[in-house]
């Protein structure tokens, strides 16, 4: 049977799609290829899929419910991993109807297409740490901490796909379990995050914007590992219908600087700074506890943050020819 991965051409759903793939398994990829960054680097991504003979790409808005629908039946397939999405935190504050569409109307229409195949076994779909807000101090965040005070438009619309797929597994009997990713970075990184901007713009000797005056921290989680995670949870549907809801990050928060200073080795050049205060949408700090998925999966991750952003590196000036 098909596994249908959505945001193939994106960071996190071209791993899955390879790691799956190198399984054996049989994938039908989907994406729209919008222009939020640079859609050659999508194009770029798919490109290192196509000579598997199991993949197959459909070039597809999953908003549009009823091509969705159709594609589903039509494949057979039984697992769903929903990666697309609308992503970033800065954007939704000038293109928040863009988030209405890919993160709500895009998360409705797979719940809509999967409820309706007989005998579906799994929905792993993309939730997001943003949804625990804005907790400082507050240690590593766990799946039954509070989530109702969302600091960003991007948060509430995944908060909101979280209570939509909890709908619909007590109406339906989907099984689902969803994600919530903690700052995943890596080789085919995303432009818009910071140690992929960073990058570009201490190569090109051109001054980094610090937010949040240096003092944020992130749970930094590399490619490869969120990978295990999914692949994973993918295999392990939940014994009953439930929206089943973990972690999935490093455990080992980074501060700000650190992952500069990191990065600034990596690249054997020192960034210009430019300190700012926090910006709208952003929070101080995350953790993930992982102990749910570590019990569920043996989830363990391998690469610490001195060891991936190296590896990014190096994978930059080779995509760049730099």
């Amino acid at each position: 049977m098909a596994i249908i991965v959505t945001g193939a051409a994106g960071f996190i759903g071209r791993a899955v799609c390879e790691r799956l793939l190198t399984h054996g398994e049989t994938v039908v990829g989907v994406d729209n290829f919008n222009s939020y960054y640079d859609p050659a680097l999508k194009e770029a991504r798919v490109a290192t899929l196509e000579g598997h003979a199991g993949f197959r790409l459909m070039r597809l808005d999953v908003a549009e419910a009823a091509d969705f629908a159709a594609l589903v039946k039509a494949t057979g397939a039984k697992r769903v991993a929903h990666l697309a999405a609308q992503a970033g935190v800065r954007y939704s504050l000038e293109n928040p109807f863009a988030y209405e569409r890919a993160n709500l109307h895009g998360h409705l229409s797979v719940l809509e297409a999967c409820r309706h195949i007989e005998g579906f076994e799994h929905l792993v779909y993309a939730s997001s740490s943003s949804v625990y807000g804005d907790r400082p101090n507050s240690g590593a965040f766990r799946e039954d901490d509070p989530v109702d005070q969302p600091v960003s438009l991007y948060a509430a619309t995944k908060r909101a796909d979280e209570l939509l797929s909890t709908s619909y597994a007590k109406l339906y009997g989907l099984k689902q379990t969803g994600l919530r990713f903690f700052t995943v970075y890596g080789p085919w990184g995303r432009p818009d995050m910071a140690y992929f901007s960073f990058t570009q713009k201490i190569l090109a000797e051109e001054p980094i914007e610090v937010f949040g005056e240096g003092k944020m921290a992130r749970d930094f989680t590399y490619i490869d590992d969120i990978v295990d995670g999914i692949v994973g949870a993918l295999d392990r549907p939940p014994p009953e219908p439930e929206n089943r809801i973990l972690n999935i990050g490093d455990n080992r928060p980074v501060g700000l600087m650190t992952m500069i200073a990191t990065l600034e080795a990596a690249l054997g050049r020192e960034a210009t700074k430019i300190m700012r205060p926090m910006q709208p949408g952003d929070v101080t700090e995350t953790c993930a506890d992982i102990s749910k998925l570590q019990a569920l999966t043996g989830y363990q991750p391998q690469v610490k943050l001195e060891d991936g952003l190296p590896r990014f590196v190096e994978w930059y000036r080779t995509y760049y020819g730099l």
